[in-house]
């Protein structure tokens, strides 16, 4: 397997990880390719078969998958159809073609019951259908090839697309007063730090393509935890301190927030198996939240650090 030959093959144009790969290998050497819908149609798994049949690369990344995790609930079809059968289609395509597989998944396949870091042997319960479709595709993309890494991942943000950044840029110009979750815990995750850690995994995967170790289930995320209450303060911050308005943000509890899909509690992810395999950490998530926001808003006039607030909610 070399560099020259196939190259990699992206599954997926417009997503954040899709986005943030394609400019993360763009310097590198091995040869990109980007594929999205029409070409590849993961409700359409054979248009997955012949894109990837006819492309013979190295690697395999699948980086699209259905990800409206409330809607999920009302278009289930949908969801499995993307999440499993069309993730099942690019990686037995990839198999055929003797092409290992990275597979993006998340902290949903758990259903936030502990309090410690979730390890990737723990027992997987997902509380909604997006997590049991991506929970699914996880088991068929494991069966469908052997040389599979399924990377889980979670709270993505990035320069790119939709995401709670973004979102929380917006209602900071919209409104004085935000109110968000506080009792939900997990990592945000960078994409473009997410996309290097990729990039290292795919050096070390063609280094040592016959390696079983560097196949199965890994955790990636930034490092740290926060709750998404902790994580809009910091954005909230961020943003004033790049000469943007400083709405109040204020916690309350999921019950004070109702959805269609329940979201696991705790979903904090280890990636002690990450580290100890590839040698790849990603750096704590505040960090990498001052870059991206360097890029969305522009660079602060001042670089102080972050330190999360608590609230006497009895005031």
């Amino acid at each position: 397997m070399t560099a020259a030959s196939g190259g990699i093959l992206i599954v997926g144009k417009t997503g954040q990880v899709a986005q943030s790969l394609a400019e993360a290998l763009a310097a590198s050497e091995y040869r990109v390719t980007t594929v999205g819908r029409p070409e590849i149609d993961l409700c359409e798994p054979q248009s997955a078969t012949d894109a990837i049949l006819a492309a013979r690369p190295d690697i395999v990344i699948n980086a699209a998958a259905y990800t409206a995790v409330d809607r999920a609930e009302d278009e289930s079809e949908k969801a499995f159809a993307i999440n499993a059968t069309g993730a099942e289609a690019v990686a037995a395509a990839a198999a055929e073609t003797g092409a290992p597989i990275i597979h993006l998944s998340t902290d949903y396949v758990f259903d936030g019951q502990k309090r410690t870091p979730y390890i990737e042997t723990d027992l997987t319960a997902p509380t909604g259908i997006y997590g049991e479709s991506k929970l699914l595709g996880e088991h068929r993309v494991a069966a469908a090839n052997p040389r599979h890494v399924i990377l889980r991942t979670a709270w993505v943000f990035s320069p790119f697309g939709s995401n709670f950044v973004k979102t929380m840029l917006r209602l900071n110009q919209e409104k004085p007063e935000i109110r968000v979750v506080d009792d939900q815990h997990g990592n945000p995750t960078y994409a473009p730090d997410l996309a290097e850690a990729i990039r290292q995994m795919i050096d070390k995967l063609h280094g040592a393509p016959q390696d079983s170790n560097l196949f199965g289930t890994f955790h990636a995320v930034n490092a740290d935890e926060t709750t998404w209450f902790g994580f809009a303060s910091a954005i909230i911050e961020g943003a004033a301190k790049r000469g943007g308005r400083r709405a109040d943000v204020h916690p309350i509890g999921t019950r004070d927030y109702p959805t269609r899909a329940k979201r696991p509690a705790y979903s904090v992810l280890s990636t002690d198996k990450l580290a100890a395999v590839y040698d790849v950490q990603l750096r704590p998530w505040s960090e990498a939240l001052s870059d991206c926001l360097d890029r969305l808003v522009g660079s602060a006039t001042r670089e102080p650090q972050y330190e999360q607030r608590t609230f006497d909610r009895r005031a």
